[in-house]
């Protein structure tokens, strides 16, 4: 072992005595946790040499060996004294000194450190002259179109699609999402966001709208405005991101359409391992009419904390465990009357992961509902080209003298493989997926040889199972199981193209129509871009 760590310094010396030009000027421009983990090093080196200097130093010389004659026989060597130095360690001391006899490791250090603080300044000079502005502004939008095709749906699926008048679910072609935003910086630490969605150009709703603060005490950063409730990693994933065209039963059930009014603060570790997220929102949702009117008082508290335990740096991130937990306990008006000053947020429903007019599985107001608590568990593995997702909620509902209490369940699973190589970002501040950048674009061009050439971009094969429960005691809502098979291409960083399969299974549902269940098979595109 010893000899180990004597070549592995030797190695560490000479790579950093021998380096070129082209490489010293590559290293000003690296960021600044390499800089601080090489100074590390380099001073744990010098403290080494300095080490062996000394025991050079208390190590008797060797006797004199009388030279020899070509009529007489070399004496046999001497071994060296218990505790001397052996070549390596000769070796390591010599290299300590370049040519002109300078210290070289000191040089080089001294170098470093003269790199370090020219980064410094410039981050500095760079936040300072931010900092002036007096506001800043970056424009942003984005642009989904979709098409799904409903192919096989039974009886029973037409009465959940429209129970008034049951039809079998019409195929769409129409724009998801059609975003456009601002957001900035006021001098001298707050931030604001706006944007608004016209995908329904009679009805456009808006979206992330806020403003706050950062870099604060103990909060760190505090929005006030419309804002995502931190409940579900695939909620909190941008739809940029996600794998699927449209977001897992049961995420979509608890946190439905995830905004609302409130105040939310953000935290993160110095070393990014963990971060936080907690707040107290309104229940109701306001994207339409932007105001909330009533004497109602529905809010929810809400917390998350994520972390990634392991996250290989060496691999640029191609490695990581992410874990979190989120709790949302709400209080809810606990009126489903249609005359009520404000509809009951007791109320938990979703599509079949596509895009429908209704809602297919749905436990309708609960009645006498005074309080519910969810309680969310998150995992995700990423290991190279591969991804594991997975995410299990439960929500608890009371209902004081109205009833007994009621419990409402769901999970899914989802799995991603990158055919080209590619792999699944992480932001460690948020603690959601980041965006994916292709290792070769997708292009198609004429070359000078009157050929054709291109890229193929990057293509990912995923497949998920989704289950939720919304059937106990009186309250029949419905189970549904989901297997989903899909696509994604991406064309380049910014736009991609998805093909979703899905196979929907209802059981349980309160008849309607005298259905109880129905199964659909479905198929869905996208064509995105982001700006």
């Amino acid at each position: 072992m010893r000899t180990f760590i004597k070549a592995a310094g030797l190695l560490l010396l000479l790579g950093t005595l021998f380096r070129s030009t082209s490489v010293l000027a590559e290293d000003a421009r690296i960021d600044s946790d390499q800089l601080e983990r090489l100074l590390d090093r380099l001073e744990a080196a010098e403290k080494r040499i300095q080490e062996l200097e000394q025991k050079k130093e208390q190590t008797p010389p060797p006797a004199p060996v009388p030279q020899s004659t070509p009529e007489t026989t070399p004496p046999p060597q001497l071994e060296k004294a218990a505790g001397g130095l052996d070549d390596s360690e000769q070796l390591l001391i010599n290299n300590f000194y370049d040519e002109a006899g300078d210290n070289a490791l000191e040089k080089r250090l001294s170098t470093l450190e003269e790199d370090w603080k020219k980064f410094s300044d410039s981050e500095l000079a760079k936040k300072a002259e931010d900092a002036a502005k007096p506001t800043t502004l970056k424009v942003f939008g984005r642009i989904h179109l979709d098409g799904w095709n409903f192919s096989d749906s039974t009886p029973g699926i037409e009465s959940f699609n429209d129970p008034t008048d049951p039809t079998d679910p019409q195929n769409r072609v129409g724009f998801r999402r059609v975003r456009i935003g601002v957001s900035g910086k006021i001098k001298d630490n707050m931030l604001y966001k706006f944007e608004y969605d016209f995908a329904d150009p009679g009805d456009p709703a808006f979206k992330d709208v806020y403003l706050g603060w950062n870099d604060l005490p103990v909060f760190q950063t505090l929005l006030i405005g419309n804002q995502k409730r931190p409940l579900g990693m695939d909620h909190l994933n941008s739809s940029r991101y996600n794998w699927f065209m449209e977001r897992p039963l049961v995420i979509e059930a608890f946190n439905q359409d995830a905004r609302r009014l409130g105040i939310c603060a953000y935290g993160v570790s110095e070393d990014e391992t963990w971060n936080w997220r907690y707040g107290i929102f309104n229940l109701e949702d306001i994207s339409k009419d932007g105001a909330y009117i009533g004497d109602a008082g529905q809010y929810s508290i809400n917390g998350r904390f994520a972390g990634t335990p392991w996250y290989d740096e060496t691999s640029g991130g191609r490695g990581y465990l992410h874990l979190a937990v989120a709790d949302m306990w709400a209080k809810p008006d606990g009126n489903p009357s249609a005359n009520a000053t404000n509809a009951n947020e007791a109320r938990f429903r979703t599509r079949p992961e596509a895009r429908t007019s209704s809602r297919w599985i749905d436990t309708g107001a609960i009645a006498g509902a005074d309080w519910f608590n969810t309680l969310g568990f998150e995992a995700m593995l990423n290991v190279g080209s591969f991804g594991v997702v997975s995410e299990y909620q439960v929500t608890h509902v009371g209902r004081g003298s109205s009833g007994s209490d009621l419990t409402f369940q769901g999970a899914y699973v989802e799995a991603g493989y990158f055919l080209t190589g590619e792999y699944q970002p992480i932001d460690r501040k948020s603690g959601t997926i980041g965006r994916v950048k292709p290792l070769e674009n997708f292009f198609l061009v004429r070359t000078c040889d009157d050929e054709i050439g291109g890229g193929w971009g990057a293509w990912q094969v995923v497949a998920r199972y989704s289950y939720l429960d919304l059937s106990n005691g009186n309250i029949t809502g419905g189970n549904e199981t989901n297997f989903t098979f899909g696509m994604n291409w991406w064309w380049n960083s910014h736009s991609r193209v998805q093909f979703n399969y899905i196979h929907a299974q209802i059981d349980d549902r309160g008849p309607i129509n005298g259905y109880t269940g129905g199964r659909s098979d479905i198929f869905g595109a996208r064509f995105m871009v982001d700006f």
